[in-house]
């Protein structure tokens, strides 16, 4: 937050144009500034139409090599944003350029985080981005549904950012919206209508009464495990439900029946081929008890049910010994039974063989089963995949997951059941019509887009979320699939990147009303352009939600106190679209005007006069001695021009100290 060049005037490099490359230089041109990008061979076509036109200047050659940063005007350029999908030429040039250029900002593609920790080290103003763990939490959060759109972790604090539809009677019905922030949750955006969408912070009126059937939105500390909304739904539920009722749920959840069926008809050769065997042997040890049961009687003392397992297993030698028949029909049923055990036994016997030889005599941990209802399905379990599977195993969430490779390593993921071979089948297993949730995640945006499809098919219900690559994909498929959720893992991390390039620390993002909100952390300075600004004022003035201040060596405050100020030093963390982070970055404070005004109409006692200038000098950042001034001649106006939520939160405050204010607009 230093003081730059103007944007016009600055340059930022790309290298690397491929996916991730285009998007980020959509996601830079937006800030206003000059981009430039290095290719090694010029595109035939380019992943989405037009990007092309937006780029200020195109190089052609090999982003490793001296000449082609020559021709790019390293010198001028204040970031470089290394983006190819090649890690060791990543880092090759992020060491190159720092030989050519000192001061620019280096932003890198790279999985490697201990690499990434010791390049930060030894070259300075780096930063690296591994752009499938930024997008993953994307996919998770969609596919929790319901109440979550987000969840960060500040300093080993939880916070989530929950959505919630307001129902007559509940704890937020008929108050009034300021009365939602406290020390541990802040609002974030009020929707009185369902056809409402988030447009920017702030778009609200903190005396506004919340009326039923309006969505709030607000970031709030929670447990990662288990928030208390799903606690509260959860013990709610258990005591609504009399005993009788619970029983009758267990029962109809074992569906004996239709397992069975599943499991013969979903299963494959060598499982039928075994029931069948088994099923044979069972009867023909019945059989044959009963046979030498009524033939031999008590003529021995052998038990005809040991006579008939023996033969089974290859016993015929020792039948001949011990029961010595005299009888044909004795000797004929005494060798079917032999070579029918020989046969159905012996495959058995092959099956429990190759079966133990498969497993390579790895002994690893069971799987659970696959749940009945209202869990996630997830369709390709490869880096995607693997890590939202990761992330919502976090929050408890039941989860099923369908490789897509044979060679799928199934310790990778111990703990959730996983079905590879052919897809149509592995989709029979997963009880896909009663998922809450369907992640279609796999590399091939055409084979997502066709589970999608047959996943909605199957269960309009489900709650969709489809990759893609492709920009023009994208906003097709979200014009024929609206209540889907479909998302570029690509388009998700180069807003993170763009924003990294001005030097500010992304830590996390997440998607709300389809538009990427950045955790961004700011470290001030001696030079900062901020600085003597209090909190409100950047809340309200550049459409940013203050999270966590810390003042060193002060612990960090959760949900700061509006009246709080910037000075060297202090640590910032603020919730931010690409909106936010350009008016912060351009110094451009004022999405919402500072025009109005706090009249003071009289004051009780001496006490609350004493008090109200101090709160009066405390919110306006109004000079004290002025403030006590002021109020020892009632009526009067403050002269400070406020933000209107900053003006009703300053009169609140002073009704509080018996001080009666009231609101005027300039």
């Amino acid at each position: 937050m230093g003081e730059h060049q103007p944007a016009t005037e600055e340059r930022f490099l790309i290298c690397g144009l491929g996916g991730l490359g285009q998007q980020c230089v959509i996601a830079l041109k937006q800030f206003g500034v000059k981009v430039v990008g290095i290719e090694l061979v010029e595109p035939k076509s380019w992943r989405i139409p037009g990007v092309d036109k937006l780029l200020d200047e195109l190089i052609i050659g090999d982003c490793r090599q001296n000449s082609t940063f020559e021709r790019a005007k390293i010198e001028l350029c204040r970031a470089v944003l290394i983006v190819t999908s090649d890690e060791l030429i990543n880092a090759e040039t992020a060491i190159a350029l720092r030989q050519l250029n000192k001061n620019a900002r280096l932003v890198v593609r790279s999985t490697k985080e201990n690499l990434n920790q010791l390049l930060e080290e030894q070259l300075t103003n780096y930063v690296g981005y591994d752009p499938i763990h930024l997008s993953a939490a994307s996919f998770a959060l969609a596919a929790l549904g319901g109440d979550s759109l987000g969840f960060f972790n500040l300093n080993n604090n939880w916070l989530g950012v929950f959505q919630h539809k307001v129902c007559h009677g509940d704890i937020f019905h008929r108050r009034q919206l300021f009365e939602i922030n406290s020390g541990s949750r802040k609002l974030l955006c009020y929707l009185p209508n369902k056809y409402d969408a988030f447009n920017c912070f702030y778009d609200w009126d903190s005396e506004t009464v919340i009326k039923e059937g309006s969505t709030l939105i607000y970031v709030e500390q929670f447990d990662r495990l288990l928030s208390k909304q799903r606690k509260g739904s959860i013990s709610s539920n258990n005591k609504k439900k009399p005993v009788w009722q619970k029983t009758a749920n267990v029962i109809n959840q074992i569906k004996i029946r239709k397992k069975i069926l599943d499991y013969w008809h979903y299963g494959s050769q060598s499982r039928r081929l075994v029931i069948v065997s088994i099923l044979v042997t069972f009867s023909l040890v019945t059989v044959g008890t009963v046979l030498f049961y009524i033939l031999v009687g008590n003529s021995t003392s052998v038990n005809p049910l040991y006579i008939t397992i023996s033969l089974l297993l290859g016993g015929y030698a020792d039948f001949l010994y011990s029961v010595q028949p005299n009888s044909i029909i004795l000797q004929f049923l005494g060798l079917a039974l032999a070579v029918a055990g020989t046969a159905f036994v012996g495959v058995l016997y092959a099956l429990a063989t190759e079966k133990l030889l498969s497993t390579k005599f790895l002994f690893s941990k069971k799987r659970s089963r696959v749940p009945e209802e209202e869990h996630i399905v997830i369709i390709g379990i490869k880096r995607v995949g693997s890590k939202a599977a990761k992330i919502l195993q976090q929050f408890n969430q039941p989860l099923v997951a369908i490789a897509l490779e044979d060679d799928f390593d199934d310790n990778h993921l111990p703990d959730i059941p996983i079905f590879k071979g052919d897809l149509n089948e592995s989709l029979s297993k997963v009880n896909l019509s009663t998922a809450k949730s369907v992640i279609a995640t796999s590399e091939d945006e055409i084979l997502n887009v066709e589970m999608g499809l047959k996943a909605l098919k199957i269960n309009p219900k489900s709650n969709l979320v489809i990759r893609t690559f492709g920009q023009r994909l994208s906003e097709n498929l979200a014009q024929i699939l609206p209540k889907a959720q479909i998302i570029s893992a690509y388009a998700v991390a180069a807003e993170a990147f763009a924003g990294a390039a001005f030097g500010e620390n992304i830590l996390d993002l997440f998607r709300l009303h389809n538009q990427t909100v950045l955790v961004t952390e700011y470290q001030f300075t001696q030079v900062d352009t901020l600085n003597g600004l209090m909190l409100s004022e950047i809340a309200y003035g550049y459409g940013v939600v203050p999270i966590l201040y810390q003042k060193p060596p002060l612990t960090e405050e959760l949900m700061p106190k509006a009246y709080k100020q910037i000075e060297p030093g202090i640590r910032l963390t603020v919730l931010a679209t690409i909106d936010g982070l350009k008016r912060m970055e351009a110094g451009r404070i004022g999405i919402y005007p500072k025009n109005w005004q706090v009249v003071i109409e009289s004051v009780n006692t001496e006490e609350a006069k004493f008090e109200g200038a101090n709160q009066i000098a405390k919110i306006s950042n109004y000079p004290l001695d002025k403030a006590r001034e002021l109020l020892n001649n009632l009526p009067q106006t403050l002269q400070v021009p406020l933000y209107k939520l900053q003006a009703q939160h300053l009169i609140r405050v002073l009704q509080k100290h018996q001080v009666m204010a009231n609101l005027k607009r300039i």
